[in-house]
């Protein structure tokens, strides 16, 4: 039987408050009084929202508010039903709900972010859809190991070896797996606190990837989106328009660009993000956040994280763009050039997303 799941992302500010409290304590508290399979909380490097407002771990007077990202991912209904209340705080943010499958062993699922559509087979033991480009999550716990290394360095040396596009590795300072809250302390080990492994690739390398960490470790909780790698290591490949995957009838629609770079990349002697934000401000984009990840990957180019002794930080770093379909059309320019050399660049359908200033509508 398939196995429908929704993704709920809420974006905002590290200072953001609810009647007195920090949103992200609101939001974190409400997830696990509900029961949510899965939430993590990220902290951002740089980004900016609808107001235009600079966040950055740079400056000292604006690293005390950095951007966040709050994800929550569960059944269809039990998103929906969170959604709407989290959309009725009324605190300074932006909320989005994206619709993915929960692969499943020996049970197959159908094509990812469509709800009810038929059921197709599949070869896969994980029951990946066999007819798109996915996006493939996999949650594990901080210090979780597999053979001996790190759970996160194993699952990217498999996608690696599978053809996977690129993947990144994010830490997550506050989340639950699986009904277990935790939470990230200093002087701590902070042992299974939630991080993510996201990646983007065709179906074919996707399942081939999921069924190997699947059996190298059972315990990590997967998630398949759809979307479309637009641009690898300077090069476009053929894809559809943006637009293409909105249906006309649907007003809340959005989409989102996300383009990973290492954050040693630069662009005319700087950091190639801070380029990136920059340029998407100045054009009054909806808004933009940057995360630092840990470790990862993307076309040929082995895993890898920090090298021993080295004045630049070769860890990934990824960000994410949500506009309407068709200011991400004209965005894409400043992508598209920023990107002239390397990183790789996707693109997904948003179907619900809405200000944490009125209640989102799905």
């Amino acid at each position: 039987m398939s196995a429908q799941a929704s993704k709920l992302t809420v974006y905002f500010g590290e200072r953001a408050r609810v009647e007195g409290h920090l949103l992200a304590d609101v939001l974190l508290d409400l997830y696990a009084r509900r029961s949510i399979r899965l939430s993590v909380l990220m902290r951002g490097i740089q980004g900016f929202g609808a107001k235009q407002r600079l966040r950055s771990d740079r400056l000292l007077t604006l690293s005390e508010d950095l951007p966040l990202m709050a994800i929550a991912i569960d059944t269809e209904q039990r998103i929906d039903a969170l959604a709407r209340e989290v959309g009725a705080f009324g605190a300074s943010g932006l909320l989005t709900v994206e619709r993915a499958s929960f692969p499943e062993r020996d049970g197959g699922i159908a094509n990812a972010g469509e709800s009810g559509s038929e059921q197709r087979p599949s070869s896969s033991k994980m029951g990946v859809p066999q007819s798109s480009q996915l996006k493939l999550t996999v949650c594990v716990g901080r210090h979780e190991r597999s053979d001996g290394e790190p759970a996160f360095v194993r699952i990217c040396g498999l996608l690696h070896k599978a053809g996977v596009a690129g993947a990144t590795v994010l830490l997550g300072v506050d989340g639950m797996i699986a009904g277990a809250r935790r939470r990230a302390r200093f002087l701590a080990r902070n042992q299974g606190v939630p991080m993510l492994v996201v990646s983007f690739g065709e179906a074919a390398t996707i399942e081939r990837a999921l069924d190997s960490i699947a059996e190298k470790l059972p315990s990590a909780l997967f998630l398949i989106e759809r979307a479309h790698v637009h641009k690898r290591d300077g090069r476009l490949l053929p894809s559809t328009s943006p637009s293409d995957d909105v249906s006309s009838d649907n007003s809340d629609a959005a989409a989102k660009l996300t383009v990973i770079t290492s954050e040693a990349a630069n662009h005319k002697g700087r950091p190639l993000y801070l380029e990136l934000i920059g340029r998407l401000r100045e054009q009054g984009a909806a808004g933009a956040t940057s995360l630092r990840g840990v470790w990862g990957f993307h076309g040929s180019h082995a895993p890898h994280g920090d090298r021993l002794l080295s004045l630049r930080r070769h860890v990934p770093v990824i960000t994410e763009l949500i506009d309407t379909p068709g200011r991400i059309d004209e965005l894409f320019a400043i992508v598209d050039e920023l990107t002239d050399e390397a990183g790789l660049v996707t693109r997904e359908l948003v179907p619900v997303c809405g200000p944490l200033s009125g209640r989102v509508a799905l």
